[in-house]
């Protein structure tokens, strides 16, 4: 099969790291892809937005089936598109991708659904917006409606930085149509778990659980970001938790969409907040996390291909996949200055030190030089990912790789999986 991965971040690098090795694939592509990608596919200068310029390409090079990565062309309809076109696509279409593309709709799902989440409210303007905090006092939750890159949430400790946080979405647009409308909530209590499901319409086959880490800073201190690392599995989600999260949340989910005509195909990530009341969702996303799947392909003991196909064809009722025992942990190595403004195109080096040791660095925001060189092109650009016997093992061994890359207009946090590690 010819296969095309849309995207050029670290979750493309470890998907196509995957679907590469699988007897299935015969011509692996990627657009746009990246330094790291290009070693198992070829890249393609296409970006990944480009919703009329995908399809044109998958078309004339008779691509057998798509995986789109990003939630961006998801939103957009690639999938649609791409299906129209007479081509396979794994991923939901536009109407089922507003489970990620909008947070109102989500919760306005649930609130319908009886499923388990946050108290809320969607506001759209300022003093609505103003009233309503200082009624419900902090700390409080601010999320941007739409897209917004993983930085569209504000935790706000206090009433005067939930009411900064809403000035700047709704007056100084800072999330531009993607903050347009917010969704206010009450500030849960409990631990944060990730867990994916592939999903065909009617059916969940539950994947892997992971936890990752937004802040930027050690000690989960600074702005949130877009991940800057995570292990998997979750201590904290044993058969018991999982069971209770495909039946409270998940599966109603599914039937939700489809009772709606909507229904949802790829993957789907629950983000979720362990309460003392039991699961309940944070936020879904539409496609596997980044760095969340770099982790969860490590772990990956079976070919991922023919699970992606029987999700599009409706099958998974049939399918499996199967997981190594051992833990696996990502680092994030980002560029300084992240996730504000931070400079491109400085020169990195180490990277066959560092998987030398038995690690994998997949990349997530790189670009080759002229004289073959990896130079950093990204915010998060490298997430350097490795196994272990437990996690203790894991850890060491992705700090290893890590201290054997040279890069010093790079950064990490230091302290990834260290609460949960025995």
């Amino acid at each position: 099969m010819r296969i095309l991965i849309v995207g050029s971040g670290g979750r493309e690098h470890a998907l196509a790291w995957a679907v590469s090795a699988s007897p299935l694939c015969t011509r692996l592509l990627c657009a746009p892809g990246n330094a790291g990608i290009a070693q198992v596919a070829e890249c393609v200068d296409i970006a990944a937005e480009d919703v009329e310029g995908l399809t044109r390409f998958a078309a004339e090079a008779s691509v057998d089936f798509v995986v789109i990565g990003p939630e961006a062309p998801l939103v957009a309809g690639l999938a649609d598109r791409l299906e129209a076109a007479g081509i396979a696509a794994f991923g939901p279409g536009a109407a089922a991708a507003r489970l990620e593309g909008s947070k109102a709709f989500t919760k306005d799902l649930c609130a319908r659904h009886a499923i388990p989440t946050a108290a809320y409210k969607r506001v759209t303007h300022l003093a609505e917006a103003e009233a309503h905090i200082r009624a419900q006092g902090a700390p409080i939750v601010i999320k941007a409606d739409g897209l917004a890159a993983g930085k569209g949430v504000t935790v706000a400790r206090t009433v005067e930085d939930a009411l900064a946080a809403a000035r700047e979405a709704l007056s100084g647009g800072r999330f531009g149509e993607a903050g347009a409308e917010l969704v206010i909530e009450e500030c849960m209590v409990g631990p944060e778990v990730s867990f994916f499901a592939l999903v065909d319409g009617q059916t969940a086959l539950p994947l892997a659980t992971a936890q990752d880490h937004k802040r930027a800073f050690d000690g989960d201190q600074g702005p949130n970001t877009g991940g800057m690392g995570a292990f998997s599995p979750s201590p904290l989600v044993d058969d018991a938790m999982a069971a209770r999260i495909m039946g409270e949340i998940v599966e109603p989910t599914i039937r939700a969409m489809a009772q709606e005509g909507c229904p949802f195909k790829g993957v789907l990530y629950a983000g979720l907040m362990l309460t003392g009341e039991g699961p309940k969702l944070v936020e879904y996303n539409i496609r596997f996390g980044d760095p969340e799947c770099q982790a969860l392909m490590m772990r990956l003991d079976s070919d991922l291909l023919p699970a992606l196909i029987a999700a599009r064809e409706g099958r998974l009722a049939s399918a499996s996949l199967a997981w190594k025992p051992e833990p696996a942990l990502c680092v994030v190595m980002a560029a300084k200055g992240y996730p504000g403004s931070y400079a491109k195109g400085s020169p990195i080096s180490g990277l066959d030190r560092a998987e030398a040791g038995g690690a994998t660095v997949f990349h997530a925001g790189t670009k080759a030089g002229p004289d073959g060189a990896v130079l950093a092109n990204g915010g998060r650009v490298l997430g350097v990912t490795a196994t272990g016997a437990d996690l203790t093992a894991a850890r060491q061994a992705a700090y290893a790789a890590v201290d054997a890359i040279d890069w010093p207009d790079g950064f990490c946090r230091r302290d990834i999986g260290a609460t949960a590690a025995p």
